[in-house]
C-alpha cells in the first residue's frame, strides 16, 4: 500500500489563529449573521432559524424539514424547532408530504408570505451595506465563496 506523503509538522508556536483561513471567516461570517440577526429580531421577533426557514420557503415553495435542513446547513432539531414556533405565530402551515407521508410538509401562510415581504427589503438593504464596505473586493470574494461551496 503506498502512503500518501504529506507536509512536514508545522512547528505550533508558528501557529498564529487571527491569520488561520477557516477561523478568519467563521469570525467573518458570524458577525455578519449576528448584525442582521440584531435587526430581525429587533424589528420582528425572530430567530436566526426562523428567519431561514422563512426565507428558505419563500424561495423554495414547499419543502420538508429534511430539504430545508440540508440547503441552510442546520441540524434537523433546530429547524424543527424553528417551524414549530413559527407555525403557532401562524407563518406556516405543516402537513403530510405528497410523495412521502413519513415527512412533514412546510408552506408559508399569507401572513409568513407578508412577513417575509417586510423582512427582505431589512435583509437587502444589510447587504447592500455589506457590499459597499468591501467595494472593489466584493467580486473576487463572490468568486472566492462561489469555488468553496461548489460541490
Amino acid at each position: 500500500m503506498q502512503q500518501i506523503s504529506r507536509d512536514p509538522p508545522m512547528d505550533q508556536r508558528d501557529f498564529d489563529l487571527t491569520s488561520f483561513l477557516p477561523y478568519r471567516m467563521a469570525v467573518a461570517s458570524d458577525r455578519l449573521s449576528a448584525g442582521l440577526a440584531a435587526l430581525y429580531r429587533r424589528d420582528f421577533g425572530i430567530s436566526v432559524p426562523e428567519w431561514r426557514v422563512l426565507v428558505h420557503l419563500h424561495h423554495a415553495g414547499d419543502v420538508s424539514v429534511r430539504d430545508i435542513e440540508a440547503r441552510v446547513n442546520m441540524e434537523k432539531s433546530k429547524v424543527s424547532r424553528a417551524a414549530s414556533r413559527l407555525e403557532s405565530a401562524g407563518y406556516l402551515r405543516k402537513q403530510a408530504h405528497s410523495t412521502d407521508r413519513r415527512l412533514l410538509s412546510l408552506s408559508l401562510t399569507s401572513e409568513g408570505q407578508a412577513l417575509v415581504a417586510r423582512i427582505l427589503p431589512l435583509a437587502q438593504s444589510y447587504e447592500r451595506r455589506v457590499a459597499e464596505r468591501l467595494g472593489a473586493h466584493l467580486d473576487g470574494l463572490n468568486a472566492a465563496l462561489d469555488r468553496l461551496l461548489d460541490d
